[in-house]
C-alpha cells in the first residue's frame, strides 16, 4: 500500500490543481456570481473573491454579495475566497487553519456564457472565558491553552492548537475556530511569577512556593475529566475556570549511572552532561509541570503541588566539535544512546529531597525485515527503501507526535534504528518501492498494527518483525460518468479513501479525483485483502481506522476484494449528501 499512498500523496499535496486546458478564446471574458453564508444563506459583503497570485486580480462583493471580475482569458482558473471572520468549509474541509482571515482554492473553468458562481464562506467560532483566583486578585497573565480533536494517519487525537494569556481582568479569547471539538486548561502558574521560574541555582531545597495547578475547564486535573466544547456554525462558547491557590513544594532527584567499569565515561563527563526531564502522571501522561537541572547540586528541581507523579530523565553527553578538512565542522556525540530512566513519587504537604533516578543507556528497539518471495516475476533482489515511524498515544500533550524508529534498503535482515523515547507508540511503515507492500507487522505476537507499541527505557519488550510480500495488488478508480464530465463555471473534486477491512500499519493517503485530470487513478501497491471504498465531495479527514466511525457513515461504502498479483478496477458511486 505504501507505493499506493506515494501516488496519491501527489494527488494531496496540490488540493487545487488546473484543469486541462481548454481552447483559448480570442476575447477575454467577465466572471460575476455570489458569495453566501455557508449556514444562513445570506449574501456577504465585503468578501473578497481573487485570482490565485494575481493580486491585482479581485473584487470585493457589495451589500448583495455579488461580485464581478472583468476581462479573465479563457479556460481554467483558481479563485480564492477570503472574509475576516469565516472559513472556507467547502473547499478547507477539516484541514482549516485557526485564522481570522483564510480562504481556500476553487479551480473554476471560464468559458463564454458561464453561470453565476456560488461560493459559500462559514463563520468561525470562538471561546471565550474568565479564570478566576481564590485569592480574589485579578488573574493577569495566566496561560490559557487550547486543544483540538484533530484526525491524524486516521485516529482522533488531541493536538494543542495555541495558547493565550488573560487579560488584565483575567478574560480570554479564542477566536476564529473551526466547528469541532475542543478542551481548555490553564498552564500551572506561581502566585507571583510563572512556574516556568522555578527557584534559584542551588536553593532547591529550602524553597516553598504558593501557586495554582494545572486545571482544565471546568475543574478537572487531566483530560479524561475535562468537558469538552463543542461549537458549530458560528458560536461562541464560555469556558470559566476558578483556580485555587495552593502550595508548590520542592522536589528534587539525583540520577545514579551505571557502573562503568570500562570507563567511557567517567565523573568529569557526567559533570558536563546534558539533562532532559519530563513531569509526567501516575499514568505516564505528560504533564504541563517543568524541571530544570541544577548544575550547582546536579540534581533536576520541580515545584509540583500535591499528587501522584513520574519524572522521565534523559541524560546525553556534550557534543565535541571537530574540525574536518577545510573549515567544515562537525558535531559529534562521544555517545550513541543517552542514558534514561524514571521514577514514580507522590508529593503530599511537603518537599521531596531523596529521590534517585537510576539511569541505564538507552537500548534500541530492534526491526527485523523479512521478505516473502510469492510472485515469479518480481525481481531477486529488490531496491528501495523502508521508513517506520511512530507517532506517541495515551497521553493528550504528546499525542500524535511522531519519531523515526527504523531505516534502511529493503534487504533481508536487521534496519538501522534510531533512539525512541519512552512510550506508548502507533507504528507506521513506508515502504518506496513498487511491487511490495506489507504482510504483517508485529512485536513478540502482538499485531502493532491493532496495538500499541510501548517502549521502555531498555527499549521495546520484543523485536518487531516486519514482514513485505511482493504479490501486491492493484487498483483503478474511475468516476461515474455523471461525475466525470468537464463542464463550465466551477469544477467539483472527490476524495476518495481505500480502507482494508483489516489491520495494517501503513497509513492510507487520500485520492482527490476530479474531471479535469481525467477521473480516474490506479493504485499500486496494495495488500491483498478485502476494502470498502468511500467516496466524499469534497476534502474530508475520515477517521479511518475506528470502525464505529466507519459504521455511522450515510454510505457504508462500496466492498472490494484484490487477488495477489491482480489489477482490480471500481466505477466509484455518486457520494452521499
Amino acid at each position: 500500500m505504501a507505493a499506493a499512498m506515494a501516488v496519491a500523496q501527489d494527488a494531496e499535496s496540490d488540493p487545487a490543481p488546473p484543469a486541462s486546458p481548454l481552447p483559448a478564446a480570442s476575447a477575454t471574458i467577465g466572471v460575476h456570481g455570489v458569495v453566501r453564508n455557508a449556514v444562513t444563506g445570506e449574501p456577504l459583503a465585503r468578501a473578497l473573491v481573487r485570482i490565485e497570485g494575481d493580486a491585482a486580480t479581485g473584487a470585493l462583493t457589495d451589500n448583495d454579495g455579488r461580485f464581478e471580475i472583468p476581462d479573465l482569458p479563457a479556460g481554467p482558473q483558481i479563485f480564492e475566497v477570503v472574509k475576516p471572520g469565516y472559513l472556507d468549509r467547502s473547499n478547507a474541509g477539516g484541514r482549516m487553519e485557526i485564522d481570522d482571515a483564510t480562504g481556500s482554492a476553487h479551480n473554476v473553468i471560464v468559458e463564454t456564457g458561464m453561470p453565476d458562481l456560488d461560493f459559500s464562506l462559514a463563520p468561525t467560532n470562538a471561546i471565550r472565558g474568565q479564570v478566576g483566583l481564590s485569592t480574589g486578585d485579578p488573574a493577569e497573565g495566566i496561560e490559557v491553552q487550547l486543544l483540538r480533536r484533530t484526525v491524524q494517519d486516521g485516529r482522533g487525537v488531541w493536538q494543542a492548537m495555541t495558547a493565550t494569556k488573560t487579560w488584565s481582568d483575567g478574560s480570554f479569547r479564542f477566536a476564529g475556530l473551526p466547528n469541532g471539538e475542543y478542551a481548555v486548561y490553564t498552564n500551572p502558574a506561581l502566585d507571583s511569577e510563572e512556574a516556568s521560574s522555578v527557584f534559584a541555582a542551588g536553593r532547591g531545597g529550602d524553597v516553598v512556593r504558593d501557586g495554582y495547578a494545572s486545571q482544565f475547564f471546568p475543574d478537572a486535573r487531566d483530560l479524561a475529566g475535562a468537558a469538552k466544547i463543542r461549537v458549530a456554525n458560528g458560536e461562541e462558547a464560555q469556558a470559566n475556570i476558578n483556580l485555587t491557590l495552593e502550595p508548590f513544594h520542592a522536589v528534587t532527584a539525583t540520577a545514579t549511572f551505571p557502573d562503568d567499569r570500562a570507563g567511557a565515561t567517567g565523573a568529569a563527563d557526567r559533570a558536563g552532561m546534558n539533562f532532559s526531564a519530563t513531569v509526567m502522571d501516575a499514568q505516564g501522561r505528560q504533564l504541563p509541570y517543568s524541571a530544570q537541572y541544577d548544575p550547582a547540586t546536579r540534581t533536576v528541581q520541580a515545584l509540583l503541588p500535591d499528587g501522584a507523579y513520574s519524572l522521565q530523565l534523559s541524560a546525553t553527553a556534550p557534543l565535541q566539535l571537530r574540525l574536518l578538512r577545510g573549515s567544515t565542522v562537525r558535531a559529534i556525540s562521544p555517545n550513541a544512546w543517552p542514558y534514561v530512566g524514571s521514577v514514580e513519587f507522590s508529593v503530599a504537604g511537603h518537599a521531596i529531597s531523596n529521590l534517585r533516578v537510576p539511569l541505564s543507556v538507552a537500548r534500541p528497539t530492534p526491526v527485523q525485515l523479512d521478505l516473502v518471495h510469492a510472485a515469479s516475476s518480481a525481481p531477486p533482489n529488490p531496491r528501495g527503501s523502508v521508513v517506520v515511524t511512530a507517532s506517541q498515544t495515551g497521553g493528550w500533550m504528546a499525542d500524535g507526535a511522531s519519531t523515526a524508529i527504523a531505516h534502511g534498503e529493503i534487504q533481508e535482515g536487521p534496519l538501522d534504528v534510531e533512539y525512541t523515547a519512552p512510550g506508548p507508540y502507533w507504528i507506521h511503515l513506508r515502504v518506496a518501492m513498487v511491487g511490495l507492500c506489507e504482510s504483517s507487522f508485529a512485536a513478540g505476537g502482538v499485531n502493532l498494527a491493532r496495538e500499541p507499541l510501548t517502549i521502555g527505557p531498555s527499549g521495546a519488550t520484543a523485536p518487531l518483525i516486519l514482514t513485505l510480500r511482493d504479490d501486491c495488488a492493484k487498483l483503478t478508480l474511475t468516476l461515474p460518468a455523471s461525475l466525470s464530465s468537464l463542464g463550465v463555471g466551477e469544477e467539483p473534486f472527490y476524495t476518495v479513501y481505500v480502507v482494508p477491512d483489516f489491520d495494517s500499519t501503513t497509513d492510507i493517503v487520500p485520492v482527490t479525483l476530479r474531471p479535469s485530470s481525467g477521473g480516474s487513478m490506479t493504485l499500486e501497491g496494495l495488500t491483498p485483502g478485502g476494502y470498502h471504498v468511500f467516496i466524499f465531495a469534497g476534502p474530508v479527514e475520515l477517521e479511518y481506522r475506528n470502525r464505529e466511525v466507519l459504521a455511522a457513515l450515510p454510505d457504508p461504502g462500496q466492498p472490494i476484494t484484490l487477488s495477489p498479483g491482480e489489477t482490480g478496477s471500481l466505477v466509484l458511486e455518486a457520494p452521499a449528501h
